[in-house]
C-alpha cells in the first residue's frame, strides 16, 4: 500500500463555454501541477464536479491524470458513491487504469449508519480490490453520515489496504481519537486547507499532509509547507501557512447579497461552496477552469471581491507563491489582478 503524505491536489475539471469539458485545458493543469512537484493528484473529486460528470467523463478525467502522473507522481482517484455498485464499477476502472488509491466520500443522501459504511460500503470496496489503498472521505457537512474513528480502525484491522483516511470534518478531537485507535502507520490527511498545519503539527493528530483545494493555484508553496512539518520544520511551514491564508479562506464564501421582491429589498446570505471559488480565481488569473455546471454558476459581485481580495493580498505580500502560473501559463498576473473587467465578468448578473 502507498504512503499518502504531502500534498494531493483536488483537481479542477476545466470546462468549456459549451459545458463540455476541456481537454487542452486539463493537460496544461496537470502539467502544471507535475512541474510543481506535487506529491499526488485527486481527479473527480468534489473539486472536479465528478456529480455532474457523467461516468464516462469521469473514466475519461481519471484516466488522463493517470497518464500525466505516471512515473511523476501518484493519482487517488475518486470512486466514491452513494451506490456501492457504482462505486464498485469505478474503482474497478480506477484499478485497471493503474491508479495508486480510491477515494470513497460516505454516502450522501441515503445516509447510512457508521456500521453500514464499515460493512456495506468501505468494507466492501477494500475486500473486492485488496491491492490497490481504499480511502474513507469522511465529510459529514456534505454527506450527512459519518464513518466513525472506530468502524475506521475496524476496517484498518480487517483490510490492510484501509491504510488512510481523509479527514474533513474539521473535529480535532475526533482526529485525535483516530489516531489513538489506528496506530501509528495509518495515514491522516487533511481535508480542509486551513487546517492542514494545525492537523500536521499537532502531536495528537500527527497528519501526514492534505488533499488540497488551494493547490490547483499554489501547488509549490502547499507541498513545501507539508514537507516542512514531515521534517520538523514548524517555523518555515507556519510562515508559509500565514502566507496561504487568504487562499485558503475562500475555499468557501459566505457574503450577504440583496435581492428584490416586489419593491422590497431582503438580505440573503449566500454560501458559495467549493469549487465555485477557486474556479473563480483560476479563471480571474489567466488559467484553465471555465465554467461551473449547473446548478453551480456563479458568483455574486461581492463574492467575487471576496476572492479577487485574496488573490491581491496573496500576490502583493508573497509573490512567489503565485509566480509560477504567470511561468507556466504566460498570463500577466499583476494586470489581471488590478483589471476589473476580467473580474466583473466572472460575476453573476443578479
Amino acid at each position: 500500500m502507498i504512503k499518502m503524505e504531502g500534498a494531493w491536489t483536488a483537481l479542477v475539471t476545466p470546462f468549456r463555454a459549451n459545458g463540455q469539458v476541456d481537454w487542452p485545458g486539463y493537460k496544461r493543469n496537470l502539467e502544471f501541477q507535475i512541474a510543481q512537484g506535487i506529491s499526488g493528484m485527486l481527479p473527480v473529486g468534489t473539486t472536479g464536479e465528478s456529480p455532474t460528470l457523467d461516468w464516462d467523463e469521469h473514466n475519461d478525467v481519471i484516466d488522463r491524470a493517470i497518464s500525466a502522473a505516471r512515473g511523476n507522481c501518484r493519482v487517488i482517484a475518486g470512486t466514491g458513491s452513494n451506490s456501492t455498485r457504482e462505486a464498485i464499477s469505478a474503482s474497478a476502472h480506477a484499478a485497471n487504469a493503474g491508479a495508486d488509491a480510491v477515494l470513497l466520500v460516505d454516502c450522501y443522501y441515503n445516509g447510512p449508519s457508521s456500521l453500514e459504511l464499515r460493512l456495506e460500503y468501505h468494507g466492501a470496496i477494500a475486500r473486492k480490490f485488496p491491492s490497490i489503498t481504499v480511502v474513507p472521505y469522511v465529510i459529514p457537512g456534505r454527506t450527512g453520515c459519518q464513518l466513525s474513528p472506530e468502524d475506521l480502525a475496524i476496517l484498518a484491522d480487517t483490510y490492510p489496504n484501509v491504510s488512510a483516511v481523509k479527514e474533513a470534518t474539521g473535529d480535532l478531537e475526533r482526529m485525535a481519537r483516530t489516531r489513538e485507535l489506528v496506530g501509528e502507520k495509518f495515514d491522516i490527511i487533511s481535508g480542509d486547507d486551513d487546517l492542514t498545519f494545525k492537523m500536521m503539527a499537532d502531536e495528537l493528530i500527527r497528519a501526514s499532509g492534505v488533499i488540497s483545494v488551494v493547490s490547483n493555484v499554489a501547488p509549490g508553496a502547499i507541498e513545501e509547507m507539508t514537507r516542512a512539518v514531515l521534517s520538523h520544520d514548524l517555523n518555515r511551514a507556519e510562515q508559509l501557512c500565514e502566507a496561504l491564508a487568504p487562499l485558503f479562506g475562500i475555499v468557501t464564501v459566505s457574503v450577504s447579497n440583496q435581492r428584490q421582491l416586489g419593491g422590497t429589498t431582503l438580505e440573503v446570505v449566500d454560501k458559495f461552496r467549493n469549487p465555485l471559488p477557486i474556479k473563480t480565481l483560476m479563471n480571474g488569473l489567466g488559467m484553465p477552469a471555465g465554467p461551473r455546471r449547473p446548478p453551480l454558476g456563479r458568483m455574486t459581485r461581492t463574492g467575487v471581491a471576496v476572492v479577487r481580495a485574496a488573490a491581491r493580498k496573496v500576490f502583493q505580500n508573497n509573490p512567489e507563491i503565485l509566480e509560477p502560473i504567470a511561468e507556466h501559463y504566460g498570463t500577466d498576473l499583476a494586470a489581471r489582478i488590478e483589471d476589473d473587467a476580467v473580474w466583473d465578468a466572472l460575476a453573476c448578473s443578479d
